[in-house]
């Protein structure tokens, strides 16, 4: 699978996987919202956040997606890269943002964009240029 074929599968999806090192060597990995824009794929996190604290120190991230229920259906890919960790206000994310908040903008719409607001002071982005792709569909094989 090649990048526009997997953002055109799984970018409308709502949450990816993405896996840091924490400082010990062993894997975090969290459930996070994201925009796949163009040629690089941006998961929002908060700034204060373990996420943010190990691509700081170690920007080597892995993200999954995946989609399906039953195992005939299961397909995913996984993203391996690099993470260049950009706050909300960086002059390169207006384009990002705008393509996030029409992401989730029924997700917060009423009371959730003000509890969201409350609860994330700090959001920031890790901006991800896909690396190397790895595949699977249960469909294909």
């Amino acid at each position: 699978m090649d990048v526009p074929g997997a953002r055109r599968m799984f970018g409308s999806m709502p949450v990816v996987a993405v896996a840091t090192i924490d400082p010990d060597g062993s894997p975090h990995v969290v459930p996070l919202w994201f925009v796949w824009v163009e040629d690089a794929i941006y998961v929002s996190t908060r700034t204060d956040a373990r996420t943010w604290r190990n691509a700081e120190r170690d920007p080597r991230v892995s993200i999954s997606i995946d989609l399906g229920r039953s195992w005939n259906e299961l397909a995913g890919v996984e993203v391996l890269g690099s993470a260049e960790i950009l706050p909300a206000e960086h002059p390169s994310m207006r384009q990002p943002i705008s393509a996030w908040h029409e992401k989730y903008r029924s997700l917060l719409a009423g009371e959730g964009f003000g509890a969201f607001t409350e609860a994330v002071h700090h959001l920031g982005f890790l901006r991800v240029v896909p690396e190397r792709l790895r595949s699977w569909d249960h469909a294909r094989d």
